[in-house]
């Protein structure tokens, strides 16, 4: 087990019993879990058995920060703010999924919820599903399913996609994001009246949400290279406003990252399935 202590981590009393009454491995005991009816057969086919639903929280307050009206600019602070928020319920999640001695998480789900206490507080949450692998499924060469920070793999891919990666070869090391916030300068008043009626490409909007796609992006591909991974899969690039406005966007990249388990791994055909629908 790694040494995340939980309590540490803002990990709440209520949280650590209900923890404590799961007692994975204990005959008898009971787990939880989000998974589908499919995915949990999957996950236990690939040999990893769940052991309890594990969640992360996070009420935070994100600041103020105005760009300059007429320049393309990165947010720092906000940006700052929106990937510590996301952080925290992450690492929270970790360390209950650390404190059931799990391998792994499965189907994480990382999520952003506006809370009425204020327009500028929102509640980050990470859930998923701990696992452990099973006596018969030991990590190759005697070594370790988590990651080479010690902690327990994330993974917010699919039960099916969990099984079919682990089946060809593969093994999560966890979730990788990157985030930012970017403020997209206003056209000038000659410019709007300018292409007024015309078809022409706006190049500093189409610039300004380019270069904040690929900090996201460059900042996930920085977060798989510490941990070693060979790529990542799954990825999503989403955009969200929140709060502020039309010209001020957050671009949030997120991914499994991954390794092979073997060097002679072999990738199995496709089977071709034919719907027999209409």
């Amino acid at each position: 087990m790694s040494g995340l202590d939980p309590t540490a981590q803002g990990v709440p009393a209520d949280a650590m019993r209900r923890l404590a009454d799961l007692e994975p491995g204990k005959p008898g005991s009971i787990f939880t879990s989000d998974l589908s009816v499919n995915e949990f057969l999957l996950v236990r086919e690939a040999g990893f058995r769940p052991i309890g639903l594990v969640l992360g929280s996070s009420i935070y307050h994100v600041g103020i920060q105005l760009g300059r009206w007429g320049k393309n600019q990165e947010l720092d602070t906000l940006s700052q703010a929106m990937y510590h928020a996301r952080e925290l319920a992450m690492t929270r999640m970790e360390a209950e999924a650390a404190q059931l001695g799990a391998d792994g998480i499965v189907g994480v789900r990382l999520t952003v919820e506006a809370r009425e206490f204020g327009s500028d507080i929102a509640e980050f949450i990470a859930i998923g599903t701990a696992v452990k692998a099973e006596p018969s499924n030991p990590a190759p060469h005697g070594g370790s399913w988590r990651n080479n920070k010690g902690l327990p793999f994330t993974s917010d891919l699919s039960g099916q996609d969990f099984w079919t990666l682990i089946r060809a070869g593969y093994a999560p090391l966890g979730m990788t994001m990157g985030t930012c916030v970017y403020h997209i300068a206003h056209q000038r008043m000659g410019a709007v009246f300018s292409n007024f009626g015309r078809n022409v490409e706006i190049e500093q909007f189409t610039q300004a949400l380019y270069d904040a796609r690929e900090l996201a992006m460059a900042r996930m591909q920085a977060e798989a290279e510490e941990l070693g991974a060979e790529g990542i899969v799954g990825v999503q690039l989403n955009a969200h406003n929140h709060r502020w406005g039309g010209h001020t966007t957050e671009f949030f990249a997120v991914g499994t990252a991954v390794r092979p388990l073997r060097e002679d791994h072999e990738i199995e055909r496709p089977t071709m399935v034919l719907s027999l629908d209409g």
